[in-house]
């Protein structure tokens, strides 16, 4: 037997809950943006993926009119910092509803770290960066996804395993439904069966 629900039937934000419940688990974009006065932006962003690999280019949506999304727009560049474990505290905080001269890098004491290609910095202690300029955005009713082609990527090199960053050392996390968040937990290797005609 199952339950089963339209968007009519569930009223304000319930089918919200209901959809954030059902994709799980969803890789968080720590997204740093600098408005055009100079003050520093840091948001987590839940709906993030890479959307195309020539060119790279990754997307996060920003739900309703947020200062990641006003600041990407204004000043066409920003930064994905990897959300890690050790980080959580520090994310969940800067998802705040600061007014936009509030730097969350300042409220929150996070260092920052001078970013290669884009003007907003990176969160220094996150162990990848994926510096970004604006490739166009998407209005999908209250949401904005934000398309960004990725210009320079920034990895610690003690997360690195044969060259290239190992999921264990980078410790990820990832949202759930409700307030829950995941850590990794098992991790697989699972190679592709190939067509044999």
């Amino acid at each position: 037997m199952r339950t089963e629900h339209t968007p009519d039937d569930l009223p304000g934000r319930a089918f919200y809950k209901l959809m954030t419940s059902l994709v799980v688990p969803r890789p968080i974009a720590w997204v740093s943006t600098t408005s055009e006065s100079g003050v520093d932006n840091l948001a987590p962003h839940s709906f993030f993926t890479i959307s195309c690999t020539e060119p790279p280019i990754v997307q996060f949506t920003s739900v309703g009119r947020k200062d990641s999304l006003r600041n990407a727009e204004a000043t066409g560049e920003f930064v994905v910092n990897l959300a890690t474990e050790p980080l959580q505290d520090q994310i969940n905080a800067s998802g705040t509803d600061y007014p936009p001269h509030v730097s969350e890098f300042d409220a929150l004491g996070i260092e920052r770290e001078a970013s290669t290609a884009v003007r907003p910095p990176r969160v220094a202690g996150s162990p990848a960066a994926v510096e970004c300029a604006l490739h166009s955005t998407l209005r999908l009713g209250d949401s904005t996804v934000v398309f960004g082609r990725v210009l320079n990527v920034a990895v610690n090199e003690s997360v690195v395993v044969d060259g290239l960053p190992e999921v264990t050392r980078l410790r990820p996390m990832a949202r759930l439904g409700r307030n829950e968040w995941s850590t990794l937990g098992e991790v697989r290797a699972i190679d592709r069966i190939p067509y044999t005609p």
